[in-house]
């Protein structure tokens, strides 16, 4: 995640949510070169012209020598079934395309999403169950190493539910504030810091105005 000084990753309205800068960019493709799947909320998704893919030739090359597929699979969450099928990410097909939603999606929208996905899970009624959706993309689509991208909603699922091992995070040289701007992990939150995600700093490295910082995440309530 990359994230303004005072800890946002898009402005109030959604207008602005890409500040990072070209060296960021990189950082997250060398990121997806690393993971079976790349996952991100629908919102997210939606907002713009976002694939999900593996990105420029010589990371998709990167990927073949570290005996990965040239192309990660994709995987979407939508827990409301607002994500619509005219995104951007169905228009390019060089990889597998799944959804998480629950049943608050409705068969109209389940059945329109089978026509673009290749994949989509129905895995909770409300809520989104994230153990049991991580442990059946382990088992039918072999997905070891899950690089999650947001937004703030989704991470915030990943972190309450301990299943967060480590987070890159990027501290941009921006302040955009505002009460109602995402953060990297919106949600419900805690109420006490007993309950809070527990981070370990493993390393950091300033370079131009970003810091580039890999947490450990240590416990979220309990050790994971």
């Amino acid at each position: 995640m990359a994230m303004t000084a005072d800890g946002k990753i898009a402005t109030a309205n959604g207008a602005v949510a890409s500040f990072g800068s070209a060296r960021d960019r990189a950082h997250l493709y060398e990121l997806r070169a690393t993971a079976d799947a790349v996952m991100c909320g629908a919102r997210t998704v939606a907002a713009g012209p976002i694939l999900l893919g593996p990105g420029p030739a010589k990371y998709r090359r990167l990927r073949v020598r570290r005996r990965l597929a040239e192309y990660n699979l994709r995987v979407i969450v939508s827990g409301t079934g607002s994500l619509p099928a005219s995104a951007a990410v169905f228009q390019k097909r060089f990889s597998p395309i799944v959804i998480l939603t629950t049943e608050r999606a409705g068969l109209a929208t389940l059945r329109r999403w089978a026509q673009v996905a290749d994949e989509v899970l129905v895995c909770g009624r409300r809520e989104i169950d994230f153990p049991r959706a991580l442990a059946w993309l382990r088992k039918r689509w072999q997905v070891r190493r899950l690089l999650c991208e947001g937004g703030g909603e989704l991470n915030g699922a990943l972190f309450a539910a301990g299943l967060v091992n480590e987070l890159h995070l990027t501290i941009c040289p921006w302040l955009l504030g505002g009460r109602h701007a995402p953060t990297i992990a919106d949600g419900v939150g805690v109420e006490r810091l007993a309950d809070a995600t527990q981070l370990e700093l493993k390393r950091r490295r300033r370079i131009g105005a970003e810091l580039f910082c890999v947490y450990k995440v240590r416990a979220a309530g309990h050790e994971t």
